[in-house]
């Protein structure tokens, strides 16, 4: 099994990710667990060796089992963040991607899936949230709101940050 590009010592994480911004009806995909009220983009971390796309692919094929195409990167994004009692810094890349096959998942509504991380079982819930919701709701990072808003095709750049005194 490849090794993660996701580094712990005793006080910090850093953490290499890359998500996709699956937008489809006026609706965007994203996933949340059971005891956050928080939605985050759906990926993964990125492995030793895979690129951003071959990341995204298998985390979408190994998740919820659905075919995507990567399109443009659209964010590039710096958060700081507690990650249970540690706290976590990320870079994370974000890129627009679609369905190849628009049968694999259900296209409204909410869907429940299990995936790994560090040996532990995580339960994910994946909804299709309307873009006119999306102020409404917590999501992650919470800059997203403005930044899905902005359809100008430039990359954009942002630095997120949760945790105080960084």
């Amino acid at each position: 099994m490849a090794q993660d590009i996701l580094f712990k010592t005793e006080e910090f994480i850093f953490s290499y990710r890359v998500a996709g911004i699956l937008i489809r009806d006026e609706m965007v995909l994203l996933q949340r667990t059971p005891d956050d009220p928080g939605y985050a983009f759906p990926g993964g971390h990125v492995s030793f060796g895979e690129t951003n796309e071959e990341t995204l692919v298998r985390e979408f094929e190994e998740e919820i089992s659905a075919s995507i195409k990567v399109n443009n990167l659209r964010w590039v994004g710096e958060a700081f963040f507690p990650w249970g009692k540690k706290s976590c810094q990320q870079i994370g890349l974000y890129y627009n991607i679609e369905m190849i096959d628009d049968s694999q998942i259900p296209l409204s509504g909410s869907f429940d899936v299990y995936d790994e991380l560090d040996d532990t079982k995580i339960h994910l819930i994946f909804s299709w949230i309307p873009l006119s919701e999306i102020p409404n709701i917590k999501i992650y990072p919470a800059n997203c709101v403005e930044l899905l808003q902005d359809q100008s095709g430039n990359i954009r750049h942002f630095v997120y940050n949760e945790i105080e005194n960084m």
